[in-house]
């Protein structure tokens, strides 16, 4: 006697649309204009597509925002820091060292969503600051 599973295959529909949007984020790390081009294609098909795929463009979206918030707070440090007389080494510590935590961050944003993504899985909590609910471990 033969079992067969009768779980429902999980919706597939937007997987594609979400991988792309990951890939021109990641490919922002060379050429800045393609994080805006995902963004505008995130939020046009936001609440178009099913629930897995629907919050991996919410956090897709979010990625951008706070990435675009954090930029332009480290802008004004930045300049406040030129405001005030401070040493030229002090903006420029700043400056590479906000823009190598930004480049991790959006990079491991990217990582895990694509891994949930590709296990047909969606993002736990789309809103979050960090990686979406995912628990992420260096001994994987």
């Amino acid at each position: 006697m033969s079992h067969t599973d009768t779980t429902p295959a999980p919706d597939t529909r937007g997987r594609g649309l979400a991988a792309t949007v990951y890939v021109l984020y990641l490919g922002s790390i060379m050429a800045v204009i393609t994080a805006p081009i995902g963004v505008v294609i995130a939020h046009i098909r936001r609440g178009r597509v099913p629930p897995m795929a629907d919050s991996h463009l919410q956090f897709q979206i979010r990625t951008f925002w706070l990435g675009a918030l954090g930029a332009l707070v480290a802008l004004a440090a930045w300049n406040l820091l030129g405001w005030v007389g401070a040493p030229s080494w002090a903006s420029w510590t700043l400056g590479y060292g906000f823009f190598t935590a930004c480049l991790v961050w959006t990079i491991a944003r990217c990582g895990v969503g694509i891994q949930r993504l590709m296990s047909s899985r969606p993002v736990d909590n789309p809103r979050s600051l960090l990686f979406g609910g995912a628990t992420v471990r260096l001994d994987d």
